[in-house]
């Protein structure tokens, strides 16, 4: 097969939206999206163009270095400020508004932003959990991000919020001096509490992967819309879906893992071009 790619610059020429909606016109269809979905709601990509070098948290550093563990929660608690202060863009409006038609029948996304579903969008798979909830590792027990929230910073009042800090996709930011830093423990148990959302280093919880692969199995076509498919999961359904002979559509700005098993790839913003998608398919 070979990928017809339409290149974009400032705007998305009609001629490439008319392709992709005729193509899409009366399927079913899922779409998977990545951090380039929310870089218009002021959110990083860890991997677009100016985007800084960094290493984000392992499973392994966080439970086995209380250092680092402190740093991860210090800077985790400013960027879920920046996280609460986002708003969803005109990208994830569009989809919602896509779903509320019938025109796809999903979202799964990479991204632990939560704007997909407060964009209005109801049937969305967080492949890579939420930054709104905080799981105790020991017991299981979960706890809304607020209540954590409301506990540290009763415990650290020196650690304030900063519009200057640079957030990650994944809600970390960076900050270095955490050692009088006090980490909140499960109220339950004692144990070790974690954002509700997958490391470097962790497996995406078979319960989600089930439900996203159930999402591609009912598929007649996928859409790819920010992401660069670096991460395994996302590759794991973009197979699935090759696979099974659907046209895959790819919209990200620079290179993907799945450009060249695409049928169509837009060098495009997913913001503009979602929303000009979804006025050619439900007016």
């Amino acid at each position: 097969m070979t990928t017809e790619t339409i290149p974009v610059s400032d705007a998305v020429a009609a001629e490439a939206l008319d392709t992709v909606a005729e193509l899409l016109r009366g399927k079913q269809t899922v779409v998977l999206t990545g951090a380039g979905m929310s870089t218009d709601s002021g959110i990083p990509d860890y991997r677009g163009k100016g985007a800084p070098v960094r290493t984000p948290m392992n499973f392994q550093t966080f439970v086995g270095d209380e250092r680092a563990r402190k740093r991860y929660w210090a800077g985790s608690h400013l960027g879920w400020h920046r996280f609460r202060a986002a708003e969803p863009n005109l990208g994830h409006r569009s989809l919602a508004r896509l779903e509320q038609h019938g025109a796809i029948s999903g979202v799964i996304t990479q991204n632990v932003d939560g704007l997909h579903t407060r964009a209005g969008s109801r049937h969305v798979v967080d492949l890579h959990g939420s930054m709104d909830l905080v799981v105790c590792l020991a017991c299981g027990q979960a706890f809304g991000r607020d209540s954590v929230a409301a506990r540290l910073e009763a415990a650290n009042p020196f650690l304030e919020s900063s519009d200057s800090v640079r957030v990650a996709p994944d809600g970390d930011a960076e900050v270095t001096d955490v050692d009088a830093f006090v980490i909140p423990a499960c109220t339950v148990c004692g144990g070790m509490l974690k954002p509700n959302v997958v490391f470097f280093g962790e497996l995406v919880p078979t319960v989600k992967f089930t439900e996203a692969t159930a999402l591609v199995a009912g598929a007649e076509a996928l859409v790819i819309a920010g992401s660069s498919l670096v991460v395994n999961s996302g590759i794991r359904l973009l197979e699935q879906a090759r696979r099974r002979k659907l046209p895959i559509v790819v919209i990200n700005r620079g290179f993907t893992k799945g450009d060249g098993r695409a049928l169509i790839k837009l060098e495009a913003g997913t913001s503009e071009t979602l929303a000009g998608l979804a006025v050619r398919l439900v007016g």
